[in-house]
C-alpha cells in the first residue's frame, strides 16, 4: 500500500516567515512517515514548506500514485498550532487533487481536531483528532483489508470523526468546496459528524523510530540556511505536549498529557543527525523543554558519552531554569533559551494562569546570562484586561534586564482555552489569521490593532536602541533599517510619540474585561516522565 503523506504549511505562503527564512523540516509529519515505513508501507513524502505552492502538490500526486494521501500537519510547529487561514485553504486544496485523482484522504493536525467539519466538507475522508500515530497506522491497516465496494466505517478505530452521509470508503464523493468567506469562520457544522471514541495515548515516546529525514530534500534547507544564515539548524524534540495551564494555550492533540523521552534515547538520535547530517545548530521543538532539572543534568552526560554535543536552542519557562537546569543546559551545548516571559505586569501573568512572578522571569534572564546561555523572551500584547500601564510594565521589564531577542505578538483566541470561550461571540468575521506576521485583533482589546502593530515595531526597536547603548549585539527588527546611533535614538523618541498618539485614538470604548478567576490551576507533577 502507498502512501502519500504532506503537510499544509507552505512557507512562501506566510510573508513574515519568508522574510525570516528560518525553516525546519515538518517533524510530527517524518515521524508518522517512519511509523508507517516500519510497518511495512511505501512512503512518499510532499514537505509543503519549501514548495512554492499547492500547486506543485499535483504533479508529485500524480507522479507518485499513491493509494491514500495523509495531510498530517506538524504538531511541533507552532505555527501550525495558529491554524493560519492560507494553510487551511492550501490543505482543502491537496485535497481536492487527491480526490479528483480517485485516492481517500486522511487529515490530522490542530485545525483538524478543532473544526473537522470544515475538512469533511471539504474533501477529507477522515478527520484524526488528537495525536494522530497510531490512529494513522490502525487506520490504514483497516483500509488495506476492505474488500471492493463493501459499505463500512471503522467505527471501532478511535480518535476518528467522518461524515455521517459518507459510509462508503473507496469511491466517496468529495463534498461541494467550501466557499472562501468559509475559509477563516469558525465551525459551521455543515456537515453531521460521526466521531469515535478519544483515544488515549499513554504510551513512552521512546516506541517511535526516529523521523525519516531521508525522505525530504535536506540540502535545499542547508543551502537556504547556509546563504542567508551562514550556518545550517536542524529541528528535534525531546517531549510532546506541556503539563502547565496557560489559559490561552491550546492543547488539541495532547491535551494536559506530557511525556518525555529518555535522555539517552534523545542523545542518540542528537549523536546521529551529528553524524548524517552536520548541522551547525539544533532548535529543540519542544513545548517546553527541561521539565525536570535531573533530566537536563542527565541528558548532559549522554551527549558527553556519544560526543553528541551541538549549540542548540530551546523553548522554557522562568520557573524552570532553577540553578542544576542553567548548569545542565550550559554543559549539554545550550546556545540560548527562549521564555515565555509574556508580560511585565504580575496582574496580567496571573490572569493568564501563567504561574509565574516578574522576578522569576528576572532572575532566570540573569542565571542564562551568567552562565553565557542566550536569553529571549517572548511577550504577548493585548490580553483581556491589559491597560496603558501593564504596557510599559512590559517595556520596562525588556528595558531593564536587556534579553538576547525578543518574539512581540497579541493575544491569539484558539479554540478549547478559557480565553477563545471569553472572547468567542466576538470572532465573527474573523477567527484565524492569514499568516502569522497579521497582528489583527480579533476581538475587543483594550486598543484597536493600529496600536498592537505599532508598540510591536516600537518594542523591538527600542530593545535593538538599548542594546546598542550597553556595548551589547543589536537585535535589530527585518522592517528596521539600519542607521547610525544618533539616527536610531531620534526613530525611537518619534515612534513612542506615535504610539502615545495611538494609545488615546485607538482605544475601545467598550473592551473585553476578564472575567474573575474562578479556579486555581493545578500545578503540574513535574516529578513523571509522562501523565
Amino acid at each position: 500500500m502507498k502512501v502519500l503523506l504532506t503537510h499544509s504549511y507552505f512557507l512562501r505562503l506566510d510573508p513574515k516567515q519568508s522574510q525570516k527564512l528560518r525553516p525546519y523540516p515538518p517533524l510530527a509529519t517524518l515521524y508518522a512517515a517512519a511509523n508507517l515505513r516500519a510497518r511495512g508501507y511505501q512512503v512518499a513524502v510532499f514537505d509543503a514548506m519549501l514548495a512554492d505552492s499547492p500547486a506543485d502538490f499535483t504533479a508529485y500526486f500524480e507522479r507518485h500514485e499513491p493509494d491514500i494521501v495523509v495531510l498530517y500537519e506538524d504538531n511541533f510547529n507552532f505555527l501550525s498550532k495558529m491554524c493560519l487561514a492560507r494553510m487551511r485553504e492550501a490543505a482543502l486544496t491537496m485535497a481536492e487533487t487527491a480526490k479528483a485523482g480517485g485516492v481517500p484522504v486522511a487529515a490530522a493536525g490542530s485545525d483538524v481536531t478543532d473544526h473537522p467539519d470544515i475538512y469533511l466538507a471539504g474533501g477529507v475522508d477522515f478527520a484524526v483528532l488528537g495525536e494522530g500515530d497510531h490512529t494513522v497506522v490502525e487506520l490504514l491497516e483497516w483500509l488495506k483489508d476492505q474488500p471492493s465496494g463493501v459499505r463500512v466505517r471503522p467505527d471501532h478505530i478511535p480518535g476518528l470523526a467522518f461524515a455521517a452521509s459518507s459510509p462508503e470508503i473507496t469511491g466517496v464523493q468529495a463534498a461541494a468546496p467550501m466557499a472562501d468567506e468559509l475559509l477563516n469562520q469558525p465551525a459551521t457544522q455543515s456537515v453531521e459528524l460521526l466521531r469515535t471514541p478519544k483515544r488515549n495515548n499513554e504510551r513512552h515516546p521512546d516506541v517511535f523510530p526516529f523521523p525519516a529525514r531521508e525522505l525530504i530534500d535536506m540540502e535545499q534547507y542547508r543551502q537556504l540556511w547556509q546563504e542567508h544564515h551562514g550556518y545550517f539548524s536542524l529541528n528535534l524534540v525531546s517531549t510532546r505536549g506541556c503539563p502547565f495551564h496557560c489559559n490561552w494555550c491550546a492543547k488539541p492533540i495532547w491535551g494536559q498529557r506530557y511525556a518525555m523521552r529518555s535522555p539517552a534515547d534523545v542523545a542518540e538520535e542528537l549523536s546521529q543527525v551529528k553524524q548524517v547530517w552536520h548541522p551547525d545548530h539544533i532548535w529543540f521543538a519542544d513545548d517546553i523543554f527541561g521539565l525536570r532539572p535531573s533530566w537536563v543534568s542527565e541528558f548532559s552526560r549522554e551527549v558527553a558519552t556519544r560526543d553528541a554535543a551541538v549549540p542548540f536552542t530551546i523553548q522554557s519557562r522562568c520557573d524552570l531554569m532553577t540553578p542544576e537546569a542553567v548548569a545542565g543546559l550550559r554543559a549539554a551545548g545550550c546556545h540560548e533559551v527562549w521564555l515565555g516571559a509574556e508580560s511585565g505586569s504580575q496582574s496580567v501573568l496571573d490572569a493568564m494562569d501563567k504561574g509565574i512572578s516578574v522576578e522569576q522571569i528576572r532572575t532566570a534572564r540573569q542565571r542564562l546570562g551568567d552562565a553565557g546561555i542566550r536569553a529571549s523572551f517572548f511577550v504577548q500584547f493585548g490580553y483581556p484586561g491589559e491597560r496603558w500601564d501593564d504596557v510599559l510594565a512590559t517595556v520596562e521589564l525588556v528595558r531593564d534586564t536587556l534579553p538576547d531577542n525578543i518574539g512581540v505578538s497579541v493575544s491569539y483566541p484558539l479554540p478549547g482555552t478559557r480565553f477563545h470561550a471569553l472572547v468567542a461571540d466576538q470572532l465573527r468575521a474573523k477567527a484565524n489569521w492569514d499568516e502569522s506576521g497579521d497582528l489583527d485583533m480579533m476581538f475587543k482589546g483594550t486598543y484597536t490593532t493600529p496600536f498592537y502593530r505599532q508598540l510591536h515595531l516600537v518594542l523591538h526597536d527600542d530593545l535593538s536602541l538599548h542594546r546598542r547603548k550597553a556595548g551589547l549585539e543589536d537585535v535589530p527588527h527585518p522592517l528596521l533599517e539600519a542607521v547610525s546611533a544618533d539616527e536610531h535614538e531620534r526613530r525611537v523618541a518619534r515612534a513612542w510619540a506615535t504610539l502615545e498618539e495611538l494609545e488615546e485614538s485607538c482605544r475601545n470604548g467598550d473592551p473585553t474585561e476578564l472575567c474573575q478567576i474562578d479556579h486555581t490551576p493545578t500545578a503540574p507533577d513535574l516529578s513523571r516522565p509522562f501523565n
